[in-house]
């Protein structure tokens, strides 16, 4: 379980340019849910996942998982047990590097390893193209190909791949599809939505999207001003459209909220 417990963070605290992302957050994610993400722009949802990850620590407050206060762990020692994939396709990946020398560099993710000792390992390449049959995108046949010359869309399924290759615990999506095209976003969301639930996965996806937020996972939050304003799943999430979502989240964040703000796909 995730367990996120009064999570106070100011960024430029004391400055004209003062802004508090986060402002008590208090929130548990149990073992295996699928959790989406959404609120208008500087809500301070890439914040929250930061602080799940370990690139921003609170100012107050503490993150737990499992029984494992990580509140002051780095990203580097959580990277055990949490995978992330970036907005922008080219993140996470080195593009001059082919997609098995990605793959093998995050296999030894934690590991004091250099490149050509992660690809010596007996066995890896094989398991690396059964990985990447399982995508569908026919990339196990290209495994010498630089990541770069890649698509959008096959570059963000393979960072997918990367993310999850060890064993672990929490996936982190940070609006992953947002640089895609439709049919390629569509594509990674289906993919992530199955190696979660196949690898049991507590998963945290920021979107823009009302639509994808209600048609992916299991739960919803709504973000707005540092603060989850409302929490939905079960029965009651399974019922609401999209025109319902956004007149709750209108109303339970005291401002009217149209389209544009949520950049509604």
């Amino acid at each position: 379980m995730l367990r996120m417990t009064d999570i106070h963070i100011t960024f430029n605290a004391g400055t004209a340019t003062e802004v508090k992302a986060l402002r008590g957050i208090t929130t548990d994610i149990n073992e295996g849910e699928f959790v989406t993400v959404i609120g208008s722009n500087g809500a301070g949802k890439s914040t929250l996942l930061s602080t799940v990850v370990g690139t921003v620590k609170p100012d107050t407050g503490s993150v737990y998982l499992d029984t494992d206060d990580v509140t002051d762990w780095s990203a580097a020692k959580r990277a055990r047990h949490v995978g992330r994939v970036f907005q922008e396709p080219r993140l996470g990946t080195c593009s001059s590097l082919s997609i098995e020398e990605n793959l093998a560099l995050a296999a030894a993710r934690g590991k004091n390893r250099g490149l050509r000792l992660a690809l010596g390992k007996k066995g890896q390449k094989q398991m690396f193209a059964e990985h990447l049959e399982k995508l569908g995108l026919g990339l196990e046949h290209r495994m010498g190909t630089p990541i770069g010359a890649l698509s959008g869309g096959q570059r963000q399924a393979v960072s997918l791949l990367m993310a999850t290759l060890l064993p672990m615990k929490i996936l982190v999506l940070d609006e992953h599809t947002a640089a895609l095209d439709p049919s390629a976003a569509h594509k990674v969301l289906t993919l992530s939505a199955e190696i979660a639930q196949e690898r049991k996965l507590t998963t945290l996806m920021v979107t823009h999207s009302m639509r994808d937020a209600l048609a992916y996972g299991t739960r919803t939050l709504m973000m707005n001003a540092g603060q989850i304003v409302l929490d939905i799943k079960g029965e009651e999430r399974s019922r609401l459209k999209v025109t319902d979502l956004l007149e709750r989240f209108g109303r339970a964040a005291g401002t009217e909220i149209d389209d544009d703000q949520l950049m509604l796909t």
